[in-house]
């Protein structure tokens, strides 16, 4: 599978990127240039990350925590961190949604499960919520976990590096969503002005509707035009 990191970055092996973090190192893609960029991965797999941040910075971001081979052509090659593979911080029981960062209640992570239960039951899309403060996440290990694949979306909120909206994207998923949708959704809800202002959970949970909303649009020029 392929995917883009976007948070303004991100990406893994097995998915496509679009987020604003090196959080999940493979290919970053960033929003606010258009530049992009492609990570090859050991595998047969690739993945490719939108970013709202700068380039660098993004990369940095996704490769700091899923770092595997980091490979960015157009921008310059970006020193990749060590990558983390934390499997002891996973929950032993399956669940849509780690927050292993106490950004959400408990109560708002069962709303959230429930809209992705929805989600995947009405589009066949999967959605996968991480919130982490990097380095303390668990990493490459939610590839395994989260048994990611081209129908995934790792959203990984990590307010580290700015912008706490991060998104891989699976190959199928990047077929019907607009990429500039990922971009605009970091740069709405994502932005440290929101979410140091309404909080982390905020953005979270705003991310997640705004997406639910996207993946039940019928596909077409415009679909995905707004954020809601």
């Amino acid at each position: 599978m392929v995917g883009f990191l976007l948070q303004f970055p991100c990406s893994v092996p097995a998915f496509r990127s679009s987020s604003t973090n090196p959080l999940l190192a493979a290919t970053v893609v960033s929003a606010h240039s258009d530049h992009s960029l492609t990570t090859q991965q050991n595998s047969s797999h690739f993945t490719r990350w939108a970013a709202a941040f700068p380039s660098k910075s993004l990369s940095f971001a996704l490769s700091a925590t899923l770092a595997i081979s980091l490979s960015l052509s157009g921008i310059g090659y970006a020193e990749a961190k060590v990558g983390v593979n934390k499997p002891e911080l996973l929950p032993k029981n399956f669940t849509p949604v780690i927050d292993v960062a106490g950004f959400l209640s408990e109560g708002q992570e069962n709303r959230i499960a429930q809209e992705i239960t929805a989600i995947e039951k009405d589009t066949g899309f999967k959605l996968r919520v991480l919130a982490q403060n990097y380095p303390d996440t668990p990493g490459l290990a939610i590839k395994d976990y989260w048994q990611v694949d081209d129908r995934t979306i790792v959203f990984v909120a990590d307010p580290t590096f700015g912008n706490i909206l991060n998104f891989n994207v699976g190959d199928l998923v990047d077929l019907d969503i607009p990429r500039s949708f990922w971009s605009r959704l970091a740069g709405k809800y994502g932005n440290m002005f929101y979410w140091k202002e309404k909080g982390e959970d905020a953005s979270i949970e705003a991310a997640v509707m705004a997406i639910s909303n996207c993946l039940r649009e019928p596909v077409g020029p415009n679909n995905c035009s707004e954020i809601n």
